[in-house]
């Protein structure tokens, strides 16, 4: 099951929507096959797993064991079910790290391939199997997307100045952020960030996919020839004056333009924001400021993950405090030159 994980982890940024997932077939303890979900819309893990197998060794597979990170899907989407391929192959015996929590499957697979006959064992290394595909089960089981809050500090908590704009990370942890973009469905600033900044909020100092960009502008104030607006990338601005998306079941992510979702007074942004995104089917998001808009989610303790980078040689005497996630807890701790980068989890998630 390890090696499934090491081979789902492969199909990062580019499998979304769908989880990561990885497979091998084992004969006698010898892999015969593996393969990942590599692209979204493409071959799942367990076909290209069957597939890779030799032609000299095709005549194994009714003897073997197939291993799967995430269960074999059982519904008609963009590929046909996996469960189905299974048993065509007659393989006698599938091990599953965990059960995939969307509607359409969430034990169907499984049962499936127990009503055909296949020995199932399920639950192997499945604390590991969820954690990889966390924005996936989180998206699934709380209707909402994952949420990472990230901000940069100086080594004594200064978040920024409401003047002037300040660099507080090094370039190289600079860059690490921008990998960071590629691997989240969209990302999210407030007001203040994009008039201050004028951020591109593009991943291009990383290959790999701009995430789509969300402003939080509730009385329309930004000019538009800010960078958020150069239409590169799908933009969502959340307000209170105007609207563009009477569809949230459309796909607004295949399109480069500005649209303009409307909020109301009378209930929580942030839930607002959250409930559109879910029917938007946008998976995470990365807030990256500014310390009002991520202390908002803090507050509705509508957060999942946060990383706080601290450059431990800046000192700045006075400015805008960053944000406090509340009861986090730190997962790890590791270091870039002068940046300290803390990763925290919301224990009050599963």
């Amino acid at each position: 099951m390890e090696r499934c994980l090491q081979l789902a982890a492969l199909g990062a940024g580019n499998v979304a929507p769908n989880p990561m997932v990885g497979a091998i077939l084992v004969y006698n303890d010898r892999i015969i096959g593996e393969g990942y979900h590599q692209q979204y819309g493409k071959a799942h893990a367990e076909v290209n797993c069957i597939a890779a197998v030799k032609p000299e060794d095709k005549h194994l597979i009714p003897e073997s064991v197939l291993y799967v990170s995430l269960e074999p899907c059982a519904h008609h989407g963009k590929t046909p079910p996996c469960a189905d391929l299974i048993i065509a192959h007659k393989i006698p015996e599938v091990v599953i790290g965990c059960r995939d929590p969307f509607p359409l499957v969430n034990g169907r697979g499984i049962e499936k391939l127990m009503d055909a006959g296949v020995k199932v064992v399920h639950g192997v290394c499945e604390a590991q199997c969820k954690a990889m595909n966390r924005r996936f089960f989180i998206f699934h089981a709380q209707h909402r997307p994952y949420i990472i809050l990230k901000w940069a500090q100086s080594v004594n908590g200064i978040i920024g100045s409401s003047l002037q704009r300040i660099f507080i990370t090094n370039e190289y942890t600079g860059r690490m952020v921008h990998k960071w973009r590629t691997e989240e469905a969209a990302i999210m600033v407030g007001t203040h960030t994009a008039l201050q900044d004028d951020p591109a909020l593009t991943a291009r100092h990383w290959p790999g996919k701009s995430p789509v960009r969300i402003v939080i502008d509730m009385n329309l104030m930004l000019p538009p020839y800010l960078q958020l607006f150069d239409r590169s990338v799908p933009t969502i601005v959340f307000n209170m004056i105007r609207n563009t998306i009477n569809d949230l079941d459309r796909d607004i992510t295949s399109s480069r333009e500005v649209w303009y979702y409307q909020v109301t007074s009378d209930v929580s942004p942030v839930q607002q924001v959250l409930h559109a995104l879910y029917h938007l089917k946008i998976q995470s998001v990365l807030v990256e400021g500014g310390a009002k808009l991520i202390q908002s989610f803090a507050e509705e303790n509508a957060w999942d993950e946060a990383r706080v980078i601290t450059n431990e040689q800046l000192y700045l005497p006075e400015g805008l405090k960053a944000p406090e996630p509340g009861a986090a807890r730190l997962s790890f701790s590791e270091r870039l030159l002068t940046d300290r980068i803390d990763y925290y989890r919301n224990p009050s998630i599963q």
